[in-house]
C-alpha cells in the first residue's frame, strides 16, 4: 500500500508541478508578447510622425530612389507643411516598399502597409506595401494635407490674380502665363473646373495681342482643353489671360506632360486635399 500511496503522491506532484510549469510558460509568452507590442507600438508611431513631418533627406530621396525617406510636403517658399504626405513620395516609397520601409525603418522586424485615403473628395485612396497576414494587425492614423499633382499646377483661381481688361475683380477672376511653342511639343494645358462650378462659370482664352473679338464660354465641361486655344500668331511665344467669370472660383490652370494619364484630369487631384493617413504593422 505504502509503494501504491508513494506512486499516487508522485503522479500529483509530477501533475501540479506540470500545471505550474504551463501556467509559467504560459505568463512568460505573454509577458514577451506584450513587451512584443509595445516596442512595435512605440516604433510605429516614431516612424509615421517622422514620415509625416519630414520630407526625407535630402528632400528630392524620390528623385533618386535612394536616401532616408519622408513623406512631408515641402511648400513653394522652401517650408515644410507639418503634417502632410507628398503623393509623388509616397508612390516612390511603394516602388521600392521592402528596401525603404521594412529594411530601413523597421529594421526587418515589422511587417507593414500603408493608405492615404482622401475625404470629401472624388480621388480614390491609395495603399503601398504588404499584405496583411496577422490576425494582429495594429492600425495607426492621422489626419494631413496631401496633394497628388498638385506641382502641375500653374494657377489657382481662387487666389488674386491680373486682369489685362477692366475686370472687376470682386466680379470676376484673371490670371495669366506665358508659354511657348515649344512648350505645346511636350505639355498640355488644361482649365480644371470643380464640378459644382459647371453652368454657373463661363470663361474668355485670350492674350495681350488682341487681334479678333473674344466672346464668353459657358463651361460645360470640367476639362477644358488650351492647347488649341492658344493663338502665337508671328511669335513664337504668347502672354494666354484666362478671364472668368466670378471672383474666386474653384478652377485651376494645369499644365501636364503629353503622356499624363487623363484618368487623373480631374480638379481634386490638382488641389491640396485632407486626408487620412493609415498604417498598419504586424509580425
Amino acid at each position: 500500500m505504502k509503494v501504491i500511496e508513494i506512486s499516487i503522491i508522485l503522479i500529483m506532484v509530477l501533475l501540479i508541478f506540470g500545471v505550474i510549469l504551463t501556467s509559467a510558460e504560459n505568463s512568460l509568452d505573454k509577458v514577451i508578447k506584450a513587451q512584443e507590442i509595445n516596442n512595435m507600438e512605440k516604433l510605429t508611431s516614431e516612424v509615421i510622425d517622422s514620415l509625416i513631418n519630414n520630407p526625407g533627406v535630402p528632400d528630392n530621396w524620390n528623385d533618386y530612389g535612394k536616401g532616408t525617406p519622408g513623406l512631408a510636403i515641402v511648400n513653394t517658399d522652401g517650408q515644410i507643411v507639418p503634417n502632410s504626405v507628398s503623393y509623388q513620395k509616397l508612390i516612390a516609397l511603394g516602388n521600392d516598399y521592402n528596401k525603404l520601409v521594412y529594411d530601413k525603418l523597421f529594421n526587418s522586424k515589422i511587417h507593414t502597409s500603408m493608405e492615404l485615403i482622401p475625404k470629401e473628395s472624388t480621388v480614390s485612396s491609395v495603399k503601398i506595401g504588404e499584405l496583411d497576414e496577422s490576425d494582429d494587425v495594429f492600425l495607426l492614423s492621422r489626419l494631413v494635407k496631401c496633394d497628388f499633382y498638385k506641382s502641375y499646377v500653374l494657377k489657382d483661381f481662387q487666389n488674386e490674380g491680373k486682369c489685362n481688361k477692366h475686370h472687376n475683380q470682386d466680379k470676376h477672376s484673371c490670371n495669366y502665363f506665358k508659354v511657348f511653342k515649344g512648350n505645346l511639343k511636350n505639355s498640355d494645358y488644361y482649365l480644371l473646373i470643380d464640378n459644382t462650378e459647371k453652368y454657373d462659370l463661363s470663361y474668355i482664352i485670350g492674350s495681350t495681342r488682341v487681334v479678333k473679338e473674344q466672346y464668353w464660354s459657358k463651361a460645360i465641361i470640367d476639362t477644358i482643353y488650351l492647347n488649341d486655344k492658344i493663338e502665337f500668331y508671328d511669335d513664337t511665344s504668347a502672354v494666354v489671360f484666362i478671364h472668368l467669370d466670378k471672383a474666386k472660383p474653384r478652377a485651376l490652370l494645369v499644365s501636364v506632360p503629353k503622356d499624363f494619364n487623363k484618368d487623373f484630369l480631374e480638379y481634386d487631384y490638382f488641389r491640396t486635399n485632407d486626408c487620412q493617413f493609415v498604417l498598419r504593422a504586424w509580425y
